[in-house]
């Protein structure tokens, strides 16, 4: 069964695929940067109550933001769908690595392995293969990995290290940075 689904639905894959078969119909049009804020805080908030947006950015295929906590902490990452307003976790390192929060989470008896400038360090490495000239240039913990932007002159995308394994993953779901 195929169709656009409730309110401009992203087709017959549903809203599991967290947008990545979007369907729209040609009338669709953005749902503004302050109404995808305001459910994306409302969705964290009810998570954890004292959670707060960080670092709101507009992709061609979503909105995104990191959520912290009253102290500044990272918790998890947050996309919403640039059309329906559909807001859901973060595919990837949020929904695999994070200790915390994700379906993969529980306690972690281990310690980290790599810290935040190790880390960044492989990304950095990592970077001299994917996107010649690019660098790391913003970073957030989150429990279990970091995020960090990269670009050459202006950010070009996102990408993970885990902590305890120095993997990398690229956030390939976003598209391409529209701005902050």
């Amino acid at each position: 069964m195929m169709g656009y689904g409730p309110q401009y639905g992203p087709g017959m894959m549903g809203y599991g695929m967290m947008g990545m078969m979007a369907v729209y119909p040609p009338e669709a049009r953005l749902i503004p940067q302050k109404e995808a804020k305001a459910r994306m805080e409302a969705y964290a908030k009810r998570i954890y109550p004292g959670a707060r947006l960080k670092d709101f950015m507009a992709f061609s295929q979503n909105y995104y933001a990191q959520v912290v906590d009253e102290k500044g902490q990272g918790l998890f990452e947050l996309i919403a769908d640039r059309y329906t307003g559909v807001v859901s976790p973060e595919p990837g390192p949020n929904m695999m690595w994070n200790t915390r929060y994700s379906m993969m989470g529980g306690p972690v008896q281990t310690p980290v392995r790599f810290p935040l400038e190790e880390a960044k360090k492989l990304a950095e490495t990592f970077l001299k293969g994917y996107l010649p000239g690019a660098q790391v240039m913003e970073a957030g913990a989150f429990p279990g990995y970091y995020t960090f932007d990269f670009g050459r002159k202006e950010v070009e995308g996102m990408l993970s290290v885990n902590a305890y394994t120095g993997e990398v993953w690229v956030h390939t779901w976003h598209g391409f940075f529209l701005g902050e």
